[in-house]
């Protein structure tokens, strides 16, 4: 418009000018010069006027569809200038610029939906840019990563991050899958791989949350177990308690007098009921009812509890620290079930203390509701915390690996979120958080 606009004012200027030129020139002359000179200017006019239709016009059209791609405006479009040549590749401008924009449209719904799919994925997805840094992540990895937001993470590295999850992530080598269990008995599939942005390598990471599937598996393959042992060691044991005692009831009142004859009956009968509460130990990880939670103060539940370790505290000269939130804690509790984990929890705190005495640190907070359980014993292995939720598995020289499964199992089943770990402060921290 502007070249239009431009090139028919300077054009009829010249012309106007030359016109007051030639009538001051040749206003002497006869009449019939001022007329050629005046049909002289008539057709420079009209030179001018059929230069810019042939010319000028289709160059300012080019220019205007230059423009509009430099601004990518695909839904304008050019008209025709009158020019068979201009016209067609106006024609062919128009049919580029609608291609172009149904492109636009489809590759803008595809990446609607493909956002929609993997903010709406199970699997968490991590994207990092060409320096290494978070770019993206859907919603299912921010939930596996702790963050509040995406805001929370974009712009950082992995090693940045104070989640587990991100040094596994960060230690893992590309093309490579590996499952990671975590202290809070979480387990990931974790898979990284890039794919190329603007010529260069980009990676991402793929996490896939595997705990319930692991934990389902767990538990067929140990309640099958523990079935089978309970019912083989439990008929033997009883079979075996009732011959001694009926054989001790049987001896002679000269044999029965018999100290030592008489402790090994005894030692005998007690280890057959050691073997039974043995046993049943692992039998009451199975059979752990469903939780009926109400509506309870944590803080009164934490108490109660409390009350009940006083003893065993003071036995072994442990101080202990209360920090209870100032205003009732109410979360969803099945006050048996919850009430038998929290006392192993506080048990696990004083035997990690041993003899020498120590500190137990209790906290609730609200919103939401959450306890944490601390103490500065002797501290667990970066390398053991990750097993310490695996059946079976113990620390302790007589442990049977049950204590934790059983505390595991109670908070799955009030629906916590929980972890186990020695900080770098040396405090060992059993969090729980009610979801």
């Amino acid at each position: 418009m502007r070249i239009k606009v431009l090139f028919l004012c300077w054009g009829f200027f010249l012309v106007f000018v030359f016109g007051l030129v030639a009538w001051f020139a040749f206003r002497q002359f006869p009449a019939y010069v001022l007329y050629g000179v005046e049909a002289l200017l008539l057709l420079a006019a009209l030179f001018i006027w059929l230069f810019y239709r042939k010319l000028v016009k289709p160059m300012q059209v080019i220019a205007d569809g230059m423009d509009l791609l430099k601004e990518q405006d695909f839904a304008s479009r050019l008209g025709r200038v009158g020019q068979a040549d201009a016209d067609r590749i106006v024609e062919v401008f128009n049919k580029m610029m609608e291609q172009l924009k149904e492109e636009r449209l489809h590759v803008r719904e595809q990446n609607q939906i493909l956002d929609l799919l993997v903010n709406a994925s199970p699997l968490g997805v991590l994207m990092l840019d060409l320096d290494e840094r978070i770019s993206s992540v859907n919603r299912a990895g921010l939930q596996m990563l702790g963050a509040a937001s995406e805001t929370a993470l974009n712009g950082r590295r992995l090693g940045e991050l104070a989640s587990p999850l991100a040094a596994d992530l960060l230690a893992l080598p590309p093309y490579s899958s590996q499952v990671f269990r975590l202290s809070d008995a979480n387990v990931y599939k974790c898979t990284h791989a890039t794919f190329v942005n603007q010529g260069m390598p980009r990676s991402f990471y793929l996490i896939e949350l595997l705990t319930e599937e692991v934990m389902q598996a767990e538990r067929k393959a140990y309640e099958k177990v523990i079935r089978m042992i309970a019912h083989e060691v439990n008929n033997t044991t009883a079979g075996i308690t009732s011959t001694l005692e009926t054989v001790e009831q049987a001896f002679p009142a000269d044999l029965s007098a018999d100290e030592e004859l008489s402790d090994v009956f005894r030692v005998l009968i007690e280890r057959c009921y050691r073997m039974n509460r043995f046993i049943k130990n692992f039998a009451d990880v199975v059979r752990i009812p469903e939780a009926r939670p109400e509506r309870q103060d944590l803080n009164l539940r934490v108490d109660d509890c409390l009350r009940f370790m006083e003893s065993a505290f003071r036995k072994k000269g442990i101080r202990l620290h209360k920090d209870l939130n100032g205003t009732p804690v109410y979360a969803g509790i099945d006050s048996e079930l919850f009430d038998h984990a929290l006392i192993n929890i506080f048990k696990n705190a004083v035997e990690a203390i041993g003899q020498e005495g120590g500190d137990v640190y209790v906290a609730t907070s609200g919103a939401p509701a959450a306890l944490e359980v601390a103490d500065n014993g002797a501290g667990i292995p970066p390398d053991i915390q990750a097993k310490l939720f695996t059946p079976f598995f113990s620390t302790k020289p007589e442990g049977q690996g049950v204590g934790l499964i059983f505390i595991r199992e109670v908070l799955l089943k009030h629906h916590c979120g929980f972890s186990l770990a020695t900080g770098d402060d040396g405090l060992t921290r059993f969090r729980i958080r009610f979801l």
